[in-house]
């Protein structure tokens, strides 16, 4: 008898938790921002004990990447005990603030990014590793393209839950880059090194017209949510 209530009471947590798109997405946040935690601290580490550049730059990107996710976070943890009009104040100034960040944060990426393009990024692993990591650049870029494509159909009003999915989204593709890089360098030889730069240079610059594009459009969408786009227009 107990173990039917244990059953029904987790099957009801699940359906909750379906249901609840929101917590879902701060959820995932407050995942992603340890992991984030993590690689800004490695990578800065790097930097500093090695004098690498590219660990340096990279590392920036995930510093910036770190406070707006943190800012988020402690922004819908305080909205909890305000009241609604204070909540969608809050959340405004938080958007605008986040949204210079990730401005910054996209100006960021055009050193490391740059510096992989020449392929002058370090790479310290075999294949396995390397294969390893494609698996989990793929499980990442799928699982963001998926809430990006749910997010269109379940607004729920909340700027700061798409932000979140959008930098989850820009995240990930971060992240293909990074992996054509170390894919690159794992299985290069010096006969078709020069032949890699076309390609890797192509590919780069793609997915940072994407990444910028998409930053663009997220924040025309949360100026005209938050009524400053439309105030501009009107005056």
């Amino acid at each position: 008898m107990e173990a039917m209530r244990n059953n029904g009471r987790a099957a009801h947590f699940l359906r909750m938790w379906r249901e609840d798109y929101i917590g879902q997405t701060l959820m995932s946040a407050a995942v992603s921002f340890s992991i984030t935690v993590l690689f800004t601290l490695c990578h800065g580490y790097l930097g500093l004990c090695y004098g690498s550049v590219w660990h340096g730059s990279i590392g920036v990107f995930y510093l910036l990447l770190m406070v707006i996710r943190g800012t988020v976070l402690l922004t819908e943890k305080r909205n909890r005990a305000r009241p609604e009009a204070e909540q969608n104040r809050c959340r405004r100034w938080t958007f605008l603030i986040s949204s210079a960040l990730l401005l910054v944060m996209d100006l960021a990426l055009i050193w490391p990014i740059s510096m992989m393009v020449v392929l002058d990024k370090p790479v310290s692993m075999g294949l396995i590793p390397a294969i390893a990591m494609a698996a989990y650049t793929t499980w990442k870029i799928t699982m963001a393209s998926i809430h990006m494509g749910r997010q269109r159909h379940r607004a729920s009003g909340n700027i700061l839950v798409a932000e979140l999915r959008t930098v989850n989204f820009i995240d990930a593709l971060v992240a293909i880059l990074t992996l054509q890089n170390t894919l690159i360098m794992v299985n290069r030889t010096t006969a078709d090194e020069n032949a890699m730069l076309p390609m890797s240079a192509a590919s780069s610059a793609i997915i940072y017209v994407a990444i910028v594009s998409i930053t663009v459009q997220m924040l025309r969408k949360g100026l005209r949510q938050t009524g400053i786009l439309a105030c501009r227009k009107q005056t």
